[in-house]
């Protein structure tokens, strides 16, 4: 537990300590090599296996919020009263089924729930047990084309001007504690954690788990999406694959 502390906190003061030199060619593929080395280093040591889950009598007893804790939108608002009756998540791109479903039918799909540790690059950690449909469940019915080979993840919250995103690989999309959560503790998902959809990737750090989830899409590649490098805080200088 100290150990992984501070090698997130260490990571954290790096990041935040070094952004113009990242700016430079050599540190650009320097960091790129750092990524390579760390998302095998944490695929070999992990093994591709579940991630430790807990007894119900370990949950924290308040699971704060962190980054957006709301959608400072009227259509977000307005949606929040109807009970997001209306929220849609659509699955789009390298697909040959392409889906637009709602709360309830999330709701309908076979439901995975767990107690697992959120861990936030900033230092913190919570556990909470998270129920929702596993995303590997809504991937094969929208039927994944061959060329598909990164999940993204699209928000409806906003950082400093930015639509807030993410991504993953397909080894992760289809690990079994990889969700697409709507309830926290037993009760609908509360706005500041996300609502009413979040991602759980429960092998990596928290901003990977993308909140205000409104859209998945199928990629070949991440080039040209956004920034290129794979979510709203990697375009910023963290990592993409951010394994705990």
């Amino acid at each position: 537990m100290e150990r992984r502390g501070f090698m997130v906190g260490a990571a954290a003061l790096f990041l935040g300590g070094c952004s113009k030199v990242a700016d430079t060619p050599a540190a650009q593929s320097l960091f790129r090599a750092s990524e390579r080395w760390n998302r095998a280093a944490h695929r070999f040591l992990g093994g591709g296996g579940l991630v430790k889950e807990y007894d119900r009598s370990e949950i924290s007893p308040f699971f704060r919020g962190n980054g957006s804790q709301t959608v400072d939108t009227p259509a977000y608002a307005a949606s929040r009263a109807a009970g997001f009756a209306d929220w849609r998540l659509t699955v789009t791109g390298l697909v040959a089924n392409p889906l637009s479903l709602s709360l309830d039918n999330l709701k309908r799909l076979p439901q995975r729930s767990q107690i697992t540790r959120h861990d936030c690059v900033e230092g913190w950690s919570a556990i909470g047990e998270w129920t929702g449909p596993q995303l590997s469940t809504i991937l094969d019915g929208a039927q994944l084309l061959p060329d598909a080979q990164f999940i993204v993840f699209r928000c409806a919250d906003t950082l400093n001007g930015s639509r807030y995103y993410e991504s993953i690989d397909l080894d992760d999309a289809y690990h079994p504690q990889t969700i697409v959560a709507h309830a926290l503790n037993g009760e609908p998902l509360p706005e500041r954690n996300g609502a009413p959809l979040r991602l759980r990737v429960e092998r990596q750090l928290g901003y990977k788990h993308a909140k205000y989830l409104t859209g998945i899409e199928a990629v070949a590649s991440l080039e040209g999406i956004e920034g290129g490098n794979g979510g709203y805080w990697e375009d910023r200088g963290y990592h993409w694959y951010a394994g705990i």
